[in-house]
């Protein structure tokens, strides 16, 4: 919670824009399958109680493997709750946040992060 509550307050300081790639924050979480030019393909595991730092992603595509509940908080304090299915599919833009699993299930997702690749 502390930690939760460190992080936050540098968000608001301007940190947010600082955010890093969620591979070097929380590499024991996250698992680089693919990339290339155009996508980076994520798997990200956690489990019940796991609450990573805040870090960024690009505009993404996350399918869920298995269900799982999530706490994101983004840098202004905004607090967004989700559930997934297995098969869950979400779209999100880019976005700075911390994830937390509040649920009862590990967390296991497959993340496609987009990039602006070469144009056609």
């Amino acid at each position: 919670m502390l930690r939760t509550i460190a992080l936050m307050s540098l968000a608001a300081t301007g940190s947010a824009v600082m955010a890093q790639d969620p591979v070097v924050t929380d590499g024991n979480l996250y698992t680089v399958l693919l990339e290339n030019a155009q996508v980076r393909v994520l798997e990200h595991r956690d489990a019940p109680g796991d609450i990573t730092h805040l870090h960024h992603h690009p505009a993404f595509v996350l399918y869920a493997l298995a269900p799982f509940k999530r706490k994101i908080t983004l840098p202004d304090g905004t607090v967004i709750v989700r559930t997934f299915k297995a098969g869950d599919v979400l779209y999100s833009p880019a976005q700075t946040h911390i994830g937390e699993n509040i649920g009862t299930t590990p967390t296991h997702v497959i993340l496609v992060e987009m990039k602006a690749g070469p144009a056609p």
